[in-house]
């Protein structure tokens, strides 16, 4: 028997434009179409919504961890899932878990998890970001600089292993640290190549382009400044249009005079999109936690090293959202296609807008963004 169920909302973003007033039909578990209330057939079940809006459910490609757990530390496919669940719960339906740079061996660990994870079709899991390890330890962050390392034979059959098992594998890696054709094997084989942690000039950074990296990492911090003889990582990252970026809009990493100038400078088709950086305690109350046996404080929305080091953000998507609209003033269409349609578009991925015959993974968020209801494959988390 076929499940058809209409559900009416105030508001209704498709993944481009806001529909007023309509209803979005779903199909055993699929996407049907946007509609108007009064154009709903008479066989499905009509479902009203109170106030706020639905969305295409929110896509995060830098997630460091969850639940209490980094996915560095997972080892099991109960683990990832672990992860991945945290962020379900907060509106996130398809993220890649991310592993901070780390041992060969935990990294080879990681890799066969996702690949176990994907078989298994974890909930929420469409592939893995490898963030290192081969970046310049002069804008490590908070990665480990004992563990930053040259890219080698060995790690490049894991990744291309990886790009073949995984439904994707994005790698952050320094422009400067690896070769041309390094980074042509790496994209050739489907790897989406991310620069990040880099001090690289705009020259070097074009000419990993061209090789075909093509995103950059959390847009303007651990890279190379826009300087007026300079242009750098971040002159590149606005300047190259085929370049996208993740941005982290938590009020803490970037200021939001700052964004607003990213997003004025940046033509496609490479799009600015959100991520979260979100570490362990997300969806946790906790206020301290380990990476790599350093300890992490969590205070006033930020999670910094010992040091001062930002480790991470605190902020959930829902939360970015809020941010983007409220104090950077983005029109709210625009806000939610970078949390929903850009970074589905980067990875190459079947979600981010209501398409019909597309998997009904889809979020209800109030006037204030807090997450009221989530639904994968139409069915309530």
């Amino acid at each position: 028997m076929t499940d058809r169920t209409a559900y009416i909302c105030h508001r209704i973003f498709d993944g481009e434009q806001i529909h007023s007033n309509a209803a979005l039909l779903v199909e055993d578990g699929r996407v049907s179409r946007v509609v108007s209330p009064l154009d709903i057939p008479e066989e499905f079940i009509q479902v009203s919504l109170d106030e706020g809006f639905l969305s295409p459910g929110l896509v995060d490609l830098q997630v460091n961890g969850g639940g209490g757990l980094m996915l560095g530390d997972a080892e099991s496919v109960a683990d990832v899932e672990r992860i991945c669940s945290a962020h379900v719960r907060l509106g996130t339906t398809a993220l890649t878990p991310t592993l901070i740079t780390d041992t060969p061996e935990v990294t080879r660990k990681v890799v066969e998890l996702g690949i176990a994870a994907w078989n298994e079709r974890v909930p929420g899991f469409h592939g893995l970001h490898l963030e290192g390890p081969h970046l310049f330890a002069g804008r490590k962050g908070a990665h480990d600089a004992d563990l930053i390392r040259p890219m080698t034979d060995e790690d490049i059959e894991l990744y291309l292993k990886a790009a073949d098992q995984l439904p994707s594998l994005i790698i952050t890696l320094a422009a400067e640290t690896v070769s041309a054709d390094q980074i042509s094997t790496l994209s050739k084989a489907g790897v989406r190549v991310s620069l990040g942690h880099s001090g690289a000039s705009y020259e070097e950074c074009r000419s990993a382009v061209d090789a075909g990296a093509s995103c950059v990492t959390h847009l303007y911090n651990a890279m190379s400044p826009l300087q007026h003889r300079e242009p750098g990582m971040v002159g590149a990252a606005l300047d190259l249009g085929g370049l996208s970026a993740g941005l982290i809009a938590d009020g803490v990493h970037v200021d939001p005079v700052a964004i607003k100038i990213a997003l004025k400078s940046k033509s496609g088709p490479g799009r600015i999109f959100l991520v979260t950086d979100a570490m362990s305690q997300t969806g946790t109350d906790v206020t301290t936690f380990f990476l790599g046996g350093r300890e992490i404080f969590r205070s006033g929305g930020m999670l910094k090293l010992a040091d001062g080091t930002l480790a991470g953000a605190d902020i959930d998507l829902p939360s970015s959202l809020k941010y983007l609209t409220g104090v950077v003033g983005l029109k709210l269409e625009t806000a939610l296609a970078m949390a929903t349609a850009y970074p589905a578009d980067y990875l190459g991925r079947p979600m981010g807008r209501f398409v019909e015959g597309r998997p009904a993974d889809f979020v209800h968020l109030g006037d204030d963004f807090a997450v009221k209801s989530v639904w994968m494959n139409g069915s309530a988390v």
